[in-house]
């Protein structure tokens, strides 16, 4: 069966958010969903993701699964509200995220020094999916292939002739995603996109991101044998030597993604925000590093 997908652009963020259906079941996914995220006020908002829920009022899609590729560090995810949103319109939709999902809350609940209460266990999330794993959207199969690299959590969805690849890869102007995460690797990534290079050329692939050059538009899908033949990175036959020296150098010059720290907080937790304060007030972490060695601000 083919999947029908249709593409939202958070121009924002540059992020892709893909609903991908069951036409004759009526049955859909949401795959990476996106807030909408004010750093200067701290004001969120759902206009984005209520474009979501318009688009399936008028299509009568019922979603079996919020699925994340991974957990983002650039965007903060709106699976949390669109899980309960839809619950009141009557859907039962599961939320679903890579089984390493677990270290990467354990590596920021210490690095933000999270409360105690929280527990880097991946119950956040309805189901924890592992290499191989298979469920349904109506009809249609959806196999999980793990695709670390970028993030320790990476997973792909292969529904039918399409795969949803989150940050592995972008579009092939763009190249790849970048390394320098905790517990991120470029080795790993290679790897990781070797597999993907393993499905067959016609697979319509569907990306989290796109970053195009001024004058053009953002492009949400691309297909397996345009990767192979084009990516500026890594085509079909580079080595991985020569990838692992191109994507650390070019790591190296990279500042952090300006919503790191909120969004970690934030997608860690399934779209939840952190608990309250005494006061009702809820707080995002954000450290801070001082750049000469031994100094102090006290």
């Amino acid at each position: 069966m083919i999947p029908l997908v249709r593409s939202f652009h958070h121009s924002a963020t540059s992020t892709w958010t893909h609903v991908v259906a069951d036409a004759v079941n009526l049955r859909a996914a949401i795959i990476d969903p996106v807030l909408d995220f004010n750093s200067a006020s701290g004001r969120l908002s759902t206009g984005s993701a209520r474009s979501i829920i318009d688009y399936l009022g008028t299509t009568r899609l019922v979603v079996d699964w919020i699925l994340e590729t991974h957990a983002h560090a650039d965007h903060l995810t709106a699976a949390a509200w669109l899980r309960r949103t839809l619950a009141a319109a009557g859907h039962t939709a599961r939320t679903g995220i890579g089984a390493r999902i677990v270290d990467v809350q354990a590596t920021f609940k210490q690095l933000l020094d999270l409360e105690d209460t929280f527990v880097a266990d991946g119950h956040q999330f309805d189901c924890l999916f592992n290499d191989g794993d298979t469920f349904r959207i109506g009809e249609m199969e959806v196999r999980v292939l793990t695709t670390p690299g970028h993030t320790p959590d990476g997973i792909s969805y292969v529904i039918g002739d399409a795969v949803f690849i989150g940050d592995t890869l972008f579009a092939p102007r763009g190249g790849s995603a970048r390394c320098d995460f905790p517990g991120a690797d470029a080795a790993t990534l290679y790897r990781s996109i070797q597999r993907l290079y393993a499905l067959p050329d016609t697979t319509r692939v569907f990306l989290a991101h796109d970053y195009p050059p001024p004058g053009e538009e953002p492009l949400a899908q691309t297909s397996i044998g345009e990767q192979k033949s084009f990516n500026t990175h890594l085509s079909a036959d580079t080595r991985e030597d020569t990838y692992v020296a191109l994507r650390t150098g070019r790591d190296a010059t990279l500042s952090a993604p300006n919503l790191l720290w909120p969004a970690l907080q934030v997608n860690i937790r399934g779209g939840e925000l952190p608990p309250p304060t005494a006061s009702g007030a809820i707080f995002l972490k954000l450290p801070v590093h001082l750049d000469e060695p031994g100094a102090t601000m006290r």
